[in-house]
This record gives C-alpha cells, structure tokens and sequence, in this order.
C-alpha cells in the first residue's frame, strides 16, 4: 500500500453543516476564497504523490471508503489549491471534473485534526 495523498482539517467554515445529508463535503487549502471558505474543511495545501484512481481508498481518520470514480482534474487542483470535492454517492462515472466519488456512505464526522488520506492499496 502507498500514500498518494495524506492532510489534517485545521479549520472548519461556519456553514460546512448545510451540506449535512447531502453525501458530500469540500475540502480547501488554506487560501480559500472568501465566498467558498464557510463551506469548506480547511487543510493545508500539500502535494499529491502520483495518481488518484478509482480502486484507491479513502480514508477519514479510521473509515476506509473505496474511490468509485475521479474527476479529471481532481488531482490538480488538489496539489495546486488543496481543493477537492468529496462525493460519497456510489457514482461509477465522474460528472464533475474536481469530485472524487467514493462507495455510498453517509459523511462521517469532520472536525480539526480529522486525517485525510487517500491509499493506493
């Protein structure tokens, strides 16, 4: 098994529980615009080390999730702005180019100090 990606939440936007239901969440480097950052989980910005692909686990402190489909430019604009949409949906084929999917589950609970990781088993 491989790190591909691995971050902390060090912050938490004021309006993140308005997604609350919708099988999703956002997270965001520390540079987040203004207009996003209330419905971000902040983290900071770190690097990606290889490819995100669907097989790979998510894992949220100590829930694994299994990554069903990855967004084209998922990867990037995770390395270059710590951005990554997180879609626990179930979905087979990736419809928005930022968004990760992953196996249908509820969003457990995100606080600071949650670990962030993604695994190429």
């Amino acid at each position: 098994m491989r790190t591909v990606y691995e971050n902390e939440v060090i912050e938490i936007g004021e309006s993140v529980k308005e997604f609350a239901g919708g099988n999703m969440f956002i997270i965001f480097g520390e540079g987040a615009p203004e207009e996003l950052r209330e419905y971000c989980y902040l983290v900071s910005i770190k690097p990606v080390d290889g490819e995100i692909k669907p097989g790979d686990i998510l894992n949220i402190d100590e829930a694994a999730y299994a990554i069903t489909a990855v967004g084209a430019e998922a990867a990037k604009t995770l390395a270059r702005l710590g951005h990554m949409t997180v879609n626990m949906s179930g979905r087979s084929n990736a419809t928005l180019p930022g968004t990760v999917y992953t196996e249908a589950a509820e969003v457990p609970a995100i606080h600071v100090g949650t670990k962030i990781s993604i695994i190429e088993p």
